[in-house]
């Protein structure tokens, strides 16, 4: 049974990759389209092993970015959103702000941050913590203030205190919430690391995908781009799956309405 959920799951997208690729690969040829415009998939496959090791340094580098500013926007998005929830007038004069930063261009913050903090690895983990931190704040301040008024009165029945109230009420009614928040952050985490890469890389090591990125366009290498594009891509999908794995573990303690299909 797991199995065929797996595949049923799985083999669509698998197969509507490989269809596409074909149909890449033989148009692409038979149109003759130059290498360093569009290349082939089956060379940006080519690309992905003769250029893996490189590659897979580069993605390890922003890996750890991303997963450093992820961590770091889960924990202080929470702290945030739980400060908020707790008192109206603090939520109507600093959430505005949170609002602000979330819109204001990252591209335009970058190079700010490199003045402030330098080139490095500190100022990418800045930059993909900026870009993911505010819907978790957002989802999670939802779900804090979104209790059921007829548990909260329970609550008060008993004459809980407001932080056995906020323990054991509010913030397992705002999990769900906060893991849709997660799972938006978890690709914005991935997004912020790149940009930053391509703002502030100290090219350590090579750099991270990012970097990767922009020295391959220089040098006409589109293959490579592609291919550090699709590695990319694919931790996108690992961080995302893996938000996927601890919500279903967690709903089936909290919500196990919330796991049914």
């Amino acid at each position: 049974m797991k199995l065929a959920f797996r595949r049923a799951v799985w083999l669509p997208p698998l197969l509507s990759f490989a269809g596409l690729s074909l149909v890449l690969e033989l148009g692409l040829g038979l149109a003759e389209t130059p290498s360093y415009l569009m290349p082939r998939p089956s060379e940006v496959f080519l690309a992905l092993y003769v250029h893996g090791a490189e590659l897979t340094r580069a993605i390890l580098r922003t890996t750890l970015a991303a997963s450093a500013g992820l961590l770091a926007s889960t924990l202080l998005g929470v702290v945030a959103a739980i400060l908020l929830s707790s008192n109206d007038w603090m939520r109507r004069a600093f959430y505005p702000y949170a609002v602000f930063f979330q819109t204001v261009p990252i591209i335009a913050i970058a190079p700010l941050l490199v003045i402030w903090f330098g080139y490095g690895l500190k100022t990418i983990i800045a930059v993909s913590f900026i870009v993911s931190v505010f819907p978790i704040i957002a989802n999670t301040l939802s779900g804090l203030l979104s209790t059921d008024p007829a548990l909260r009165d329970l609550f008060r029945l008993h004459r809980a205190s407001g932080l056995t109230t906020l323990v054991k009420l509010r913030i397992p009614g705002a999990v769900p919430r906060f893991l849709t928040g997660l799972r938006i952050a978890s690709g914005l985490a991935v997004i912020g690391a790149i940009v930053g890469e391509f703002v502030a890389d100290d090219y350590r090591d090579g750099g991270g995908i990012g970097t990767l990125v922009m020295v391959s366009i220089k040098e006409l290498k589109t293959d490579k781009v592609f291919a550090a594009v699709l590695m990319a891509s694919l931790l996108g999908l690992v961080f995302f799956a893996l938000i996927n794995l601890i919500s279903r573990l967690t709903l089936r303690y909290w919500h196990i309405a919330e796991t049914r299909e």
